[in-house]
């Protein structure tokens, strides 16, 4: 089973990071591969709640948010209807955390998935630098100023 991976260090607090990640429903606001976003059932932040994602290329993607904890500032979510990517059983997390030494904070972003074996590798590369990668990337150059 892959696991498409990626990890950057943010040039802000845990706290302050997490604060803009944890919004389910948040990512056009930071993430640019994301044009629209919206809860479809739920509420915000709650678990159970479901995100309608409209891509840039058009593609849309229903996604449902299966776990959540703040202490650990990281959250779970799935894939729940038919996806632009044809892969199964997607589940993925991204994790905010501390870097100690620094005050900056740690971000990584990974999922599971089951595909077709020739797809799983385009997959991998797509999911760890296409769409965890650069969300990595703009949360950088967010709190950067640039």
């Amino acid at each position: 089973m892959p696991r498409p991976y990626s990890s950057g260090v943010v040039p802000a607090s845990a706290d302050a990071v997490w604060e803009v990640v944890r919004e389910f429903d948040g990512l056009p606001s930071w993430h640019p591969a994301i044009d629209r976003s919206e809860l479809t059932s739920g509420a915000e932040g709650a678990v159970g709640a479901v995100r309608r994602l409209t891509l840039g290329d058009g593609g849309v993607v229903t996604e449902k948010l299966i776990a959540i904890d703040d202490a650990d500032r990281r959250y779970t979510y799935a894939f729940i209807e038919d996806n632009p990517f044809g892969c199964r059983r997607y589940v993925s997390t991204v994790r905010v955390a501390p870097v100690t030494d620094t005050g900056e904070a740690f971000v990584e972003w990974w999922a599971e998935f089951d595909a077709e074996g020739a797809d799983e590798q385009k997959l991998v590369d797509l999911f760890a630098n296409g769409v965890y990668g650069s969300g990595i990337a703009a949360l950088r150059e967010r709190f950067a100023g640039g």
